[in-house]
């Protein structure tokens, strides 16, 4: 069931709260004063990593004769879009550089490289999913508004089509983005005008995102046009199916709590930073796999600490796990692979109906 009092639910005390409160703090002081020149320089490597990728898989792509060189291409290419989606794009629109007062690697002015407008998608990601983590009608990511992932969820006809509607949001997870942060603020406009300038910003971005991947590469590949389309076509898929996997294993494996409303009453700084880690989960990863997820393999971390520099999730992990442990919290946690095995029963389940799903159970 939905948790309504966060700190009744995980058994503390207001004096531990306040200790737990204290103690995350700390962490998230001595990142900030610690943070210097191998920061700056590691942001600027994986930015020219990212970029260099991105030039030698297209080349790759469009001189190669062979299938097999094609597919080389084609994995690079969609490696590449991983690294901006994630690494660079997610991470940058959080603010993680801010302090480095970089004008090309900020917050306000950063685009990234797929169809969702990066202003639209920080009031969608940053304000609505990162405040109101995982509470039922208030956190539009909880199942994204097309799935059922909690029992709290009132089931309706529609969910029968859950496994569907699944590997749907997967091939088309940049869209389905695109469209959440621009109907997020379209909910959030004053004005006529300012509703139509968004759809206006959106509709712009998506031809300019378009335009790139399926014209303008493909028109400069002359005869092996053909080639380049269905390369970009097959890059675009596997980065957004990978985004998704990443996505849903943080927020939706067995272990992520779901809230009621009631749980934002009169909640204090100790009480929501408790919220975020019993409503995410991370999984197992090396540095490899850590940085092609954008380091969202430390979803705890992240939501503790949204606009701290992802490079550093990995050393705020090590000081966050006993922490957990000091105070009886649970640190989720597991391979990726039963992350999401978990994840996609859990779909898979809240597609039926209540009394369906118990008779299930006991046969």
């Amino acid at each position: 069931m939905a948790i309504t009092n966060v700190a009744e639910y995980a058994h503390l005390s207001k004096t531990d709260l306040e200790a737990l409160g204290d103690a995350l703090g700390a962490i998230r002081r001595d990142i900030e004063n610690s943070r210097g020149a191998s920061d700056r320089a590691y942001i600027q490597r994986a930015i020219m990593f990212q970029r260099c990728l991105d030039v030698t898989a297209r080349l790759i792509i469009a001189a190669s004769r062979t299938k097999t060189g094609c597919a080389l291409g084609t994995a690079a290419l969609a490696t590449a879009k991983s690294i901006e989606n994630m690494e660079l794009g997610h991470n940058i629109c959080h603010g993680q550089w801010d302090w480095m007062n970089d004008p090309e690697i900020h917050s306000s002015t950063w685009e990234w490289d797929m169809a969702s407008v990066s202003a639209q998608w920080r009031y969608a990601h940053n304000y609505r999913h990162h405040m109101f983590t995982n509470v039922i009608g208030m956190d539009d990511d909880l199942g994204y508004g097309i799935m059922r992932v909690t029992p709290d969820q009132p089931w309706r006809l529609s969910n029968l089509l859950q496994p569907l509607r699944n590997i749907l949001l997967a091939i088309m997870f940049e869209w389905g983005i695109a469209l959440q942060g621009w109907e997020s603020q379209q909910r959030s406009a004053a004005t006529r005008a300012e509703k139509s300038a968004l759809t206006r910003s959106l509709v712009g971005k998506i031809t300019r995102q378009a335009g790139k991947d399926y014209l303008i590469f493909p028109a400069l590949s002359l005869r092996r046009w053909r080639r380049t389309l269905t390369a970009n076509a097959v890059a675009n898929l596997l980065r957004n199916v990978w985004a998704y996997v990443v996505i849903c294993c943080g927020h939706f494996a067995d272990g992520t709590q779901k809230f009621t409303p009631a749980a934002l009453q009169d909640e204090t700084k100790p009480e929501w930073y408790l919220r975020q880690m019993l409503g995410t989960a991370n999984f197992h990863a090396g540095p490899v796999l850590a940085f092609l997820s954008g380091n969202l393999c430390y979803q705890i971390e992240h939501h503790l600490f949204p606009d701290l520099s992802s490079n550093r999730y990995a050393q705020i992990a090590r000081q966050v796990q006993p922490l957990c442990a000091r105070f009886g919290l649970p640190y989720t946690t597991g391979p990726l692979t039963r992350q999401y095995r978990h994840t996609l029963r859990t779909i898979l389940t809240l597609a039926l109906p209540d009394d369906r799903r118990k008779m299930r159970k006991e046969n």
